[in-house]
């Protein structure tokens, strides 16, 4: 499929026209972004034109007369900021870009949120918010934080923005994510664990997951930005490659393979299952088995 850009200017119609038109196709299945070949055809799953949207995603279509002030609620703004963010990036979401997509004027937004910071920590609230955690969840720590690591690693793959939302050193005060922090800290109860460390165990694995989810949210920009996919780039950088490789100079890297470096789903199941195995070497002392 073509790029958000690429349609525009093939078509000469507007970047937010070109926005909705990506945007109605993805919410009916009919397309998904995949990392290294851009939007691509999704596959056919039974949806029909008159499926209902995914939660995430604001009604499309025109709102001539814009919505009665009593008729926008905190969740279709939210709603509306998100599908903004998905496919343009957390760049694109402003008071007065939310207003116009909503019919409303800026003004009117603030009475939902006080400023942008506040919309942006709600709207990543809100992402987490789906996102139901098991009660108790699966029996031992590994399959806990394997199972936490993936379904944030989903939400990152969903919303391509999250990872630059979020903040280690000014953490979001947001409730939904709090929450997804506190299922890990109990996932490692019992361990005879510090909570120090239980705290810093939780931080890296969500480290491990937002690192390899901002490598997936800059190439997804770089696509948007550019129109090139990273296949297309590759190709174009093919000859040079060729060259430094054949070199002699660097023989190990000559060896390998580019997929090993552009999959970053199988990057992040390498990652998790090496993090796992050097959290179970700390635990080995403590005699606790890592439950697989």
């Amino acid at each position: 499929m073509p790029s958000i850009r690429q349609i525009a200017q093939r078509w000469d119609v507007a970047l937010a026209t070109a926005t909705k038109a990506m945007a109605i196709l993805r919410d009916e299945g009919l397309v998904e972004t995949k990392v290294g070949s851009g939007t691509v055809v999704g596959p056919r799953r039974g949806r029909t034109a008159t499926a209902p949207l995914p939660p995430s995603a604001p009604p499309p279509g025109p709102r001539p007369g814009g919505l009665p002030k009593s008729a926008m609620t905190r969740a279709h703004m939210l709603r509306t900021a998100i599908a903004i963010a998905d496919l343009e990036g957390l760049d694109a979401v402003s008071m007065r870009r939310l207003g116009a997509e909503l019919g409303v004027g800026p003004m009117s937004l603030y009475r939902h949120v006080a400023n942008k910071d506040e919309l942006v920590t709600q709207m990543a609230d809100a992402a987490f918010g789906p996102a139901a955690l098991p009660d108790p969840g699966p029996e031992g720590w590994r399959a806990k934080l394997e199972l936490i690591a993936r379904r944030q690693w989903q939400l990152c793959r969903r919303h391509l923005w999250l990872p630059r939302a979020v903040s280690f050193t000014r953490p979001l005060l947001a409730p939904n994510m709090m929450a997804h922090t506190e299922w890990t800290l109990r996932a490692l109860d019992g361990l005879g664990l510090p909570m120090a460390t239980r705290m810093r165990e939780a931080l890296t694995l969500h480290a491990l997951v937002i690192s390899i989810g901002l490598a997936m949210a800059d190439e997804a920009e770089a696509e948007q930005n550019t129109g090139i996919t990273l296949d297309r780039w590759q190709q174009a950088q093919r000859a040079r490659t060729d060259e430094l490789l054949t070199s002699g100079r660097f023989p190990l890297l000559a060896a390998s393979s580019a997929e090993t470096v552009s999959d970053l789903d199988a990057l992040f199941e390498y990652g998790l299952a090496r993090h796992l195995d050097g959290f179970a070497a700390l635990l080995a002392p403590r005699h606790v088995p890592d439950g697989r």
